[in-house]
């Protein structure tokens, strides 16, 4: 479990590192432009991670030891929105880069022992389920993003290769709040780069699966965009599905968040 600590760790690095080069260029009209979350400005995805940020690196901080000033959420994400858009951007610069240097600093021994009180789960999660949830935010929040600039924009490789892997164990707990089984009148079993997703009366990614009854292909990238509802026209081009269901069942399936 260890390595897979290190290789969340690493693969959050990459993602800001590409997402902050970026930001340092965008205009005031770039900030302003829709996102791929075509709710939110690029500016308002840009908070939406950095206030993720300031939130989610106090609890893991504590984990550590250092000693973090308690500030209710409710007052940091009003402090965000009221912020303008350079601000914005300005912030997640500061505010993802400590989260990663907070990270980066831990032992080996706490990457693999420190539990994290994330204080809207039942209990303390270990800290790859925590590290995991946040790749899974910033890896699809990025290509928000990078779309709004670029229709061919993709999650990064490594990313999608490592949140598969979580989506097996660490997070897979996420699939029980985004995934919509019901919506399938049959169960199904299907085919994913780098594992399988079963759905039945819940939905479940697994290492392996033998016989399954249909096949998604297309790259990691896609069906990690597929679980966060993000593989939609346009952005589904050379992705397909044949076998017991289609590629629109599924979207029905994962209708995103």
């Amino acid at each position: 479990m260890s390595q897979l600590v290190d290789r969340t760790i690493a693969a959050l690095r990459s993602e800001h590192d590409d997402l902050a080069g970026l930001v340092r260029t965008f205009t005031d009209d770039q900030l302003a432009a829709t996102s791929g979350a075509t709710d939110w400005t690029v500016a308002q995805v840009l908070s939406h991670l950095g206030s993720g940020a300031e939130i989610g690196r106090a609890p893991i901080a504590r984990a550590a030891g250092e000693t973090v000033a308690a500030e209710d959420n409710q007052t940091i994400w009003a402090r965000w929105d009221a912020s303008a858009p350079r601000v914005q951007a300005e912030g997640f610069l500061e505010h993802n880069g400590r989260w990663l240097e907070t990270v980066e600093a831990l032992t080996p021994e706490q990457r693999s022992s420190l539990t994290v009180d994330l204080g809207f789960l039942p209990e303390p999660v270990p800290l790859v389920t925590a590290l995991g949830m946040r790749l899974s935010e910033v890896a699809n929040h990025s290509w928000d993003v990078r779309v709004a600039f670029d229709p061919d924009a993709a999650v990064h490789a490594g990313s999608a290769e490592v949140l598969v892997d979580l989506l097996t164990g660490p997070v897979s707990f996420i699939l029980g709040f985004v995934a919509k089984p019901k919506e399938l009148a049959a169960p199904v079993s299907v085919a994913v780069p780098g594992a399988a997703l079963v759905i039945d009366d819940s939905v479940t990614v697994v290492e392996d699966l033998e016989a399954p009854s249909a096949t998604f292909t297309g790259p990691a990238e896609a069906f990690v965009r597929l679980v966060s509802g993000r593989l939609k026209a346009p952005y589904d081009k050379g992705v397909t599905v044949e076998g017991s269901i289609t590629l629109d069942d599924l979207r029905r399936v994962f209708p995103g968040f």
